[in-house]
Order: structure tokens, then C-alpha cells, then sequence
């Protein structure tokens, strides 16, 4: 083999390499960022995996929320009116959170099935329903049933 495409073959042959090095990085790198949804139900039947960033989402169920008076800890329950998943969070909520509205929280899932929130996310308006929960509430059945219902029922009271 000639020595000049002898070098040419072996700075490609190191080219390759370290793009292959550079694109598993980037790979591995997303996959321990990635944030999957997982509605109540997906979590009810063991789907979504514990100790890990997840997103879970779904609806405030009525009567639910419990707030602690000497801290910002609240508990609240999320369903997709099939399945509910107790949450924990505590921090400042969002202004448009409330019982009967659609929420995605941020956070970890614990052994014992509780559901532990570093973030609340809250619609931003009374017509606005999140594309994760509108989907979890379409899977289990239950959109027409929330389209049906007066919004005082929901909570809808454009407060």
C-alpha cells in the first residue's frame, strides 16, 4: 500500500472513530435526560419506573387537595378517571391550579406508588387543556364525559 494512502486511510479510520465516540455521547446524554409522561393509569399497572425523572399528568381529583398550614406541602391526588396517583409537592402552585383542572407535574415516583413533584404545571387559561392530559383522557375514554359537564362542575368558573 502506498504510504500517502496509507495516512489518508488511517486519519479517516480516526475520523470515524471519533464521530462514533462523539454521536454515543450525545446518545447517551439524551436518553438520561429524557422526561417520558406517564398518565395515572400507565402508573396504576407499573409502567412507569420509580426513582427516575418522569412527567405524570392528568386531573386535580375534587376534594383532593390538602394543604399543609405550617409549610407549602401540598397533597393532592391526579386522575385520569380510571386510575389515581397520590402527589406530593411542595412550592408555591400555579395561580390557574384547581380541583377539576388538568395538570402535568415534574418529578419521581416513590416504591410506595407516591408520585413526589418538583414542578406543578397548571393549564394557563379555562379553554386550555395540556396535549399530554388531553391525551391520557382520550386513551381511557373519558373526553366526551368532560366535554358534557357544565364547566362549575370542572371548575370552570373564570376565576
Amino acid at each position: 500500500m502506498h504510504p500517502l494512502r496509507k495516512q489518508r486511510l488511517i486519519i479517516v479510520t480516526f475520523i470515524v472513530l471519533g464521530a462514533s465516540l462523539a454521536a454515543a455521547l450525545v446518545f447517551y446524554a439524551l436518553g438520561s435526560n429524557m422526561n417520558l409522561f406517564f398518565s395515572p393509569t400507565q402508573i396504576a399497572q407499573g409502567e412507569a419506573p420509580v426513582d427516575k425523572k418522569i412527567r405524570a399528568g392528568g386531573m386535580v381529583l375534587k376534594g383532593s387537595v390538602v394543604r399543609d398550614s405550617q409549610s407549602l406541602r401540598v397533597d393532592f391526588i391526579v386522575t385520569d378517571f380510571e386510575a389515581e396517583v397520590p402527589v406530593v409537592y411542595e412550592g408555591i402552585l400555579p395561580d390557574m391550579f384547581a380541583e377539576g383542572e388538568g395538570v402535568v407535574c415534574h418529578g419521581e415516583l416513590d416504591e410506595n406508588g407516591v408520585f413526589h413533584a418538583v414542578e406543578v404545571l397548571a393549564k394557563h387559561d379555562e379553554q386550555y387543556m395540556p396535549p399530554e392530559v388531553s391525551e391520557a383522557l382520550e386513551k381511557s375514554g373519558h373526553t366526551e364525559t368532560m366535554k358534557q359537564q357544565p364547566a362549575s362542575v370542572l371548575g370552570n368558573d373564570g376565576v
